[in-house]
């Protein structure tokens, strides 16, 4: 990106000047370095998302941030109830997809000698890879039940615990999710895909707590230096990315009636109190329900898979938090509390210490933030601050974020090769296609220790925890 079309306020905080058809300015949040390997093209979409109307504040983009759909992937933007939008390109296709964190109780040592048999056991519980199919076969009554339910009607069908939900997003089910909305062609391609993986970035890692930045949050987390953890990343598969499909191609046809200029066509989207705008709500929500399903489900699996290799393992559940939805939430703007309508593609909620959708153990270090890194290097646990309330209605990172295509990732790697490395790093690979491992390779990915830091230092998140990947089930 070149920084001369930018204003530098800070090290890590770099501003688009609201000019033209802008209502908003944009802020670019990241190291120099990172603002350099941006695409242009999240300048560019940065400046276009800053058009839509009832745009409040700024357009947000996170260290972590590279090209996408209409919204660049690390896009936030806030959105004016009245006479704000909504828009399926500034969620995405994967409603809801996510990152949830499972504890173990055992430690580096304990888990080492039985790491090849628990990776194996976790690929044969998890299916993972493009139309991967699983267990669990919906009827249209349950389908319209899960929809409905999240996580909540998971662990009323025996996937989980009751507890579980008081550590998820939401208490594990999104309110004003309306079944009706979705499509009977986005209801028939989830109807065997609960309980998978799916494809692209997707996985199932085995991780090891590695460093500690922050001792008091790390406590009220339950982490420890050589603790063993498992997190999950996925969403709502097939039927998330319909419901995307269907809602911007009528966005798109109902633009002008609405009396929206689109300066992308990616950027359709609806007024928040239009039929449409309510009617994509509904969908949208109902999607996010089934990603927390889905993900709650996998937890069961992996639960099993634990159970057989090494038995009398609990994993209580971390946390869980979605990167892909659109929210209703209460911010303080210009020192007036509003109610906005949140939208975050490829970045993460990071509610700060004392906000009541904190749980209760948390409530004093603030929320819990997943950051998931690549399968050769290291995630993050971050946690929510006060200060990333005041300036990005409570969003971080959400990754590493690519640096490249998969396209050339496919070009400059072969999987076996990735694969093979990894193995000799110590790090086990799973994964029903090569193709998809290379295009996942470590090298397509910015540096995620510098994402992390850069959240710190904007004040977005702290950093808590590194988490360096032991064995992973790459979908």
């Amino acid at each position: 990106m070149d920084l001369g079309r930018l204003t530098r306020v800070s090290d890590v905080e770099w501003h688009i000047p609201q000019a033209g058809p802008m209502r908003v300015p944009g802020v670019i949040f990241g190291g120099q370095d990172l603002v350099l390997d941006m695409d242009d093209k999240v300048f560019e979409q940065v400046v276009n998302v800053a058009t839509l109307p009832g745009i409040v504040k700024a357009s947000f983009a996170m260290p972590d941030a590279h090209w996408g759909y209409g919204f660049p992937i690390g896009g936030v933007a806030a959105f004016d109830p009245d006479d704000g939008v909504v828009s399926a390109g500034g969620v995405g296709f994967d409603i809801s997809c996510g990152v949830r964190t499972l504890t173990t109780g055992l430690t580096h040592d304990q888990v080492a000698p039985r790491v090849k048999a628990l990776v194996d056991a976790l690929c044969a519980a998890v299916p993972a890879g493009l139309g991967s199919t699983g267990r669990v076969h919906l009827s249209p009554k349950e389908m319209d039940r899960m929809l409905a339910g999240g996580a909540s009607w998971a662990v009323g069908e025996g996937y989980g615990r009751p507890e579980d939900l008081a550590r998820i997003e939401e208490h594990g089910r999104m309110e004003g999710a309306e079944p009706d909305a979705v499509s009977p062609r986005a209801k028939q391609r989830q109807q065997d895909e609960m309980g998978t993986l799916g494809s692209g970035n997707h996985y199932l890692e085995v991780q090891e707590v590695a460093q500690l930045y922050d001792e008091t949050a790390a406590k009220a987390y339950g982490l420890a230096k050589g603790d063993v953890l498992v997190t999950i990343h996925c969403g709502s598969r097939g039927l998330g990315h319909q419901i995307g499909t269907e809602f911007l191609r009528e966005m798109v046809t109902r633009a002008a009636g609405h009396g929206i200029t689109l300066p992308d066509r990616e950027l359709a989207c609806a007024p928040l109190r239009s039929e449409l705008g309510r009617r994509y709500l509904g969908a949208m929500r109902a999607g996010i329900n089934c990603a927390l399903a889905n993900r709650q489900i996998i937890t069961h699996l992996v639960r099993e898979a634990f159970s057989r290799v090494l038995p009398g393992v609990d994993l209580p559940l971390l946390y869980d938090v979605s990167h892909n939805t659109c929210k209703a939430e209460a911010h303080d703007v210009d020192g007036v509390r509003r109610r906005l309508f949140v939208h975050r593609k490829g970045a993460t909620r990071a509610f700060g210490p004392g906000h009541p959708d904190v749980p209760e153990p948390f409530g004093a270090v603030g929320q819990p933030v997943l950051v998931g890194g690549t399968m050769g290097t290291a995630s993050y646990v971050l946690a929510g601050t006060a200060r990333g309330m005041e300036i990005a209605f409570g969003s971080a990172c959400h990754g590493a974020g690519r640096a490249m295509s998969r396209h050339a990732a496919k070009k400059r790697w072969r999987g076996r090769e990735v694969v093979d490395d990894l193995a000799a790093r110590g790090i086990l690979v799973r994964s029903p296609s090569m193709r998809g491992v290379a295009e996942e390779a470590p090298g397509a990915y910015k540096d995620v220790g510098a994402v992390a830091n850069a959240s710190e230092a904007a004040g977005l998140a702290r950093r808590v925890a590194r988490l360096k990947p032991l064995a992973c089930v790459k979908g």
